[in-house]
């Protein structure tokens, strides 16, 4: 059982939903990134996705995009991202997943990729654009690690693809709450919780939504069917103001903890 399973686990012992945050590992810089996952545990974050700086960010939308291009900009690597996460296992055992394109990961190399993700303290991955269909050396590098392979599930997903990708999934099943890119939504689709209640029934595992949301009242709706909420675009324009990031991003992240643990 790693971190991610743990985490789970004890939420659901005390009645409690997941918070996972996703912020763009880099940006600004590495040292701001390690700040800011500190201050993100402190405000009641219980899991943080890091995700990989890539040139062609398929499944994300211009907030991401454009903090993919400054964390780039500052020479970002995986081996950059990997080192950071290994200093901050001094400081954190908060569960860290890695977001990333499959390109960084086959340039890597599949199983030295993971092995270094293990050394470090990575305990789980999300690879968006590999369809979990041309995923099983993917997977079974991860299980030879130790390390969670986490896959997405879509509206559009046929009951036959969804009991597929939970079957190979590890550490939660990622629910896309909407067809399209990543980015803040005032408004989510209306067939979104009957979709989540779909996908626990066949899963039997752990399922945090995200992608569209933006706010606390949100968040409070979705945790009330999900079993973990993830916010990332929202997060991450407030990093890209570069204004007090890490106590502004603290500010809203507790906002959102509070919303999420107290849906039930």
């Amino acid at each position: 059982m790693n971190r991610i399973d743990r985490a789970f686990k004890s939420l659901k012992a005390r009645k409690k939903k997941a918070f996972i945050a996703y912020i763009t590992a880099g940006d600004p810089d590495i040292a701001s990134t390690g700040r800011l996952v500190l201050g993100l545990e402190g405000s009641g974050v219980d899991i943080i996705e890091l995700g990989v700086p890539f040139s062609d960010p398929v499944a994300d939308g211009p907030t991401i995009q454009a903090a993919s291009q400054r964390a780039l900009a500052k020479g970002v690597t995986v081996r950059k991202i990997l080192g950071m996460v290994k200093t901050l296992r001094a400081k954190t055992q908060i569960p860290l997943v890695l977001m990333t394109y499959y390109n960084p990961v086959l340039r890597y190399g599949l199983n030295s990729f993971f092995s270094a993700c293990r050394n470090s303290g990575v305990d789980g991955v999300i690879v968006p654009d590999l369809p979990a269909e041309e995923s099983s050396e993917l997977i079974r590098a991860g299980r030879a690690s130790g390390v969670a392979t986490i896959f997405l599930v879509a509206p559009t997903s046929t009951p036959r693809r969804v009991k597929d990708i939970t079957k190979k999934s590890k550490g939660f099943i990622y629910y896309v709450s909407l067809t399209g890119v990543t980015g803040a939504r005032s408004k989510l689709p209306p067939d979104i919780v009957a979709n989540i209640r779909r996908i626990k029934h066949a899963s039997g595992k752990p399922v945090a939504v995200g992608f569209g949301v933006s706010s606390a009242p949100q968040a409070y709706g979705l945790a009330r069917v999900a079993d973990g909420v993830i916010v990332g675009s929202a997060i991450v324009k407030i990093i890209g103001e570069k204004k007090n990031i890490v106590s502004r991003v603290s500010r809203f992240a507790k906002s959102l903890a509070k919303a999420i643990h107290s849906a039930w």
